[in-house]
């Protein structure tokens, strides 16, 4: 491992400081993604600032009926919580389709939505990636490709982003506190993870030396009709081929609220905007449910070897969609 300087700030502006004044640096916080991949030699910080007492560790009630979540609060903690976890069950499901016990009860909020692909050659050093080396290629492009992307991929990366909860997120409109030496801001979460483009390297739209200190989740996704559904090779601690979270509301037996995201297929959480379009106002029957998730996914461009991710995906869709219209038998 590469040698580094360690600092502890006194408070979040000292480390938005140190961060933003060393070029090489890295926040720390739960350490599970970061301290894997310096072992692996993929992250090489000349400074890791040490955030983990500073971040917000408190789920708490906002003005307007909504919740901030602190990007300190362990996973485990958001997973069962009396107001986040218990009244939106996409959040608590997500969760705990995440990751081992061990590891959800060291994982922040924060850092799970910072967390880097698990691409195989990103992870492998000795191979071409852009994400972790612009412009040396990728590799994926003509090697093993099954586990990557199907949906707004580039010619420069097909890599995923592995989070659940970042999917459920998506799904719940959360919005990502953001704080850095100008203020705090807010972002809506679909306008906080990037798309590769041409800038594969940038996961985020974090500005160097911002930091994420909260997500906050509005009023209206509590106690409202919502699951998470995710397929994996393995029955547990694996991650998603595919996933799909969905809010589901009827009125008089036509659709009158709709959000739904995929996981798994793109390099950030990939919002279904087509078919929650074509889902307002229809009835939930599995054929309708069908043809509007059908619709989201001629957008995909499968590699050599998912093409199977379409149809897993649209399948997960379709039977999360129709149990919370109560369509589909549980």
């Amino acid at each position: 491992m590469k040698p580094f300087h360690y600092v502890r700030p006194a408070g979040l502006a000292e480390a938005a400081g140190a961060h933003g004044g060393r070029p090489g640096s890295a926040y720390l916080a739960g350490g599970t993604n970061l301290v894997d991949l310096m072992k692996l030699g993929v992250e090489r910080p000349d400074t890791v600032v040490d955030i983990a007492r500073l971040l917000p560790a408190d789920v708490e009630a906002t003005a307007d009926g909504g919740v901030r979540v602190g990007a300190g609060v362990r996973n485990a903690d958001l997973a069962t919580h009396p107001v986040a976890g218990a009244r939106c069950p996409a959040l608590a499901q997500a969760l705990l389709a995440g990751a081992s016990a061990q590891l959800r009860n060291a994982a922040t909020t924060g850092g799970n939505l910072l967390q880097r692909t698990r691409c195989g050659y990103f992870q492998d050093v000795s191979k071409a990636c852009n994400k972790r080396e612009p412009g040396s290629g990728c590799a994926a492009l003509d090697g093993v490709n099954r586990e990557h992307a199907v949906l707004g991929h580039s010619p420069l990366c097909v890599a995923t982003h592995p989070s659940d909860l970042a999917v459920a997120l998506s799904a719940l409109d959360a919005e990502v506190e953001v704080t850095g030496a100008d203020g705090v801001r807010r972002v809506p979460l679909d306008g906080f993870l990037r798309l590769p483009g041409e800038h594969p390297e940038r996961d985020t739209t974090l500005g160097h030396g911002e930091l994420v200190t909260a997500v906050v989740l509005p009023p209206g996704v509590f106690g409202v009709p919502s699951a998470y559904r995710k397929a994996r090779d393995r029955a547990s601690y694996a991650f998603a081929l595919a996933s799909a979270a969905a809010v589901l509301e009827t009125r008089d037996g036509r659709i009158s609220r709709v959000a739904l995201a995929f996981g798994g297929l793109a390099h950030r959480p990939w919002r279904a905007r087509v078919a929650e379009e074509r889902l307002l106002g229809e009835r939930p029957a599995e054929d309708v449910l069908r043809t509007a998730v059908d619709a989201e996914l001629q957008a995909a461009r499968p590699l050599r070897d998912n093409a199977f991710k379409v149809r897993l995906a649209r399948n997960l869709a379709v039977d999360v969609l129709g149990r919370l219209a109560g369509s589909l038998p549980d």
